[in-house]
């Protein structure tokens, strides 16, 4: 996420961390290391100079709190420091209203569509059934867009490619969804006159009378983002931001505390391809992953939506006391898979996140997946009794699968091993407490 701007930081808090000695020298060093990462990930450069002020004076004059040593003190400056740069506290939805109307605005190429989307996606998951109705008459397939992303997550979508009248559009739109609890509407983008986006906010929002007005800004033009949220929200006082295209870009911070800078709330931000790659944007939890410190509680809500628990529960139970078969690890593979990229994963668990590279990241999951569709070629009394698969088994299941059979050994002898370190925990008495999905992690951690 943001590029190198996470990685950086990480390593500079293990800088931190390793040092025996927090002194003026040490301070000083710490703040120049985040200085060059803030100012590589194109944060404006007063910005940063403000920050890292502020960093170092309180370093340098505030007492620790007993019980906190110096460097867990300079830690936590560091951490409330940066929250502070980026807003409060998350802002998020009130939707309390039926219909609850969401007018989305966003300039040409900003990622607005896919946005609205994953904002279905993540409404869905909340309880809410939304709509969404489409006044984009200006780009060519625009319709069309929303009509495959909506058909895939079984959205109602309400739109008419041959009537270019948006306006029209917006009120039947109104009529027809009247009784839905969410409606979102997404409108023509621009091109990077403003004005225009703002007059054609003005005309949609006399009819539809959103509740909430949404500017969707695209990360990767960096600081320049301030510009765009804070001409929206002088005109208007609903205004909220999503950002999008936050995985990896270089810019993706100064477009961020661009906008954090105008007060403008960023509600939404999206952090990758993926439809589930949406999450509500949160300070502290955002400057935690950042840091490196881990983000326990949204891998937890994650698992939570992702995760079957009553499987999750047989699944290690099974591992535990040694009945763990090769169905019982198809279906740990798939939970896992279910939760996101293995790298997003690893960046919420304390001090894992920069402890493997996204190349090793990516081999393990391309690994995983081998796995899985070996394990596809199974029997089901194979998958559920393992030891039946002697060399004419494995020589099917490596045809069967378009893979070596040496391949076929090398999954056997992983599923071994992992049975045999978990059931050495089972007859320790060992426990992961914290319910399934704590446990399905603490296994995903042994490995």
């Amino acid at each position: 996420m943001l590029g190198n701007l996470g990685e950086n930081l990480t390593n500079t808090m293990k800088k931190l961390v390793g040092m025996s000695v927090i002194d003026k020298k040490t301070i000083k060093e710490v703040v120049k290391d985040i200085q060059r990462a803030l100012i590589q990930s194109d944060v404006n450069i007063k910005l940063v100079l403000d920050l890292s002020k502020k960093i170092e004076e309180r370093a340098l004059e505030e007492e620790p709190p007993k019980g906190i040593t110096p460097r867990e003190h300079v830690i936590t400056i560091i951490y409330e420091e940066m929250v502070n740069l980026l807003g409060s506290e998350a802002a998020g939805l009130d939707i309390n209203d039926r219909p609850y109307k969401i007018l989305f605005l966003g300039l040409q190429g900003s990622g607005k569509t896919t946005t609205i989307g994953k904002l279905c996606r993540y409404l869905q998951k909340k309880g809410f059934n939304p709509a969404v109705v489409c006044t984009d008459t200006w780009r060519p397939a625009a319709y069309e867009q929303l009509k495959q992303l909506t058909e895939e997550m079984d959205v109602p979508l309400y739109g008419d490619p041959n009537n270019k009248d948006a306006l029209d559009l917006a009120e039947k739109g109104l009529q027809e969804f009247k009784n839905r609890k969410v409606i979102i509407f997404d409108t023509a983008g621009r091109h990077k006159e403003e004005a225009d986006l703002i007059a054609e906010m003005d005309e949609l929002d006399n009819i539809i009378k959103p509740n909430e007005a949404i500017l969707v800004i695209d990360g990767t033009i960096g600081q320049q983002a301030g510009e765009q949220a804070r001409a929206f929200s002088q005109a208007t006082d609903i205004g909220s931001i999503i950002i999008t295209k936050l995985d990896g870009s270089a810019k993706g911070g100064g477009a961020m505390s661009a906008v954090a800078e105008t007060g403008a709330p960023i509600k939404f931000i999206g952090t990758g391809e993926r439809v589930d790659d949406f999450e509500l944007f949160d300070p502290e939890r955002f400057i935690s992953r950042l840091l490196g410190m881990g983000d326990i509680k949204s891998l937890i809500e994650k698992a939570e939506e992702n995760i079957d628990e009553d499987v999750a529960e047989k699944t290690m139970n099974n591992m535990l006391t040694g009945k763990f078969t090769l169905m019982d690890m198809k279906n740990q593979f798939e939970m896992m898979n279910s939760m996101g990229p293995m790298q997003q994963v690893l960046n919420m668990i304390p001090g894992m996140g920069n402890k493997i590279t996204k190349e090793a990241s990516k081999m393990t999951e391309d690994k995983l997946e081998s796995y899985k569709i070996m394990m596809s070629s199974m029997t089901e009394e194979e998958m559920l009794n393992p030891k039946i698969i002697k060399q004419s088994r494995i020589q099917r299941i490596a045809r069967g699968s378009g893979h070596q059979e040496s391949d076929v050994k090398e999954l056997l002898k992983y599923y071994n091993n992992t049975k045999k370190t978990m059931k050495g925990i089972g007859k320790r008495g060992g426990r992961l407490r914290g319910g399934a999905m704590n446990r399905m992690m603490g296994q995903f951690m042994q490995r």
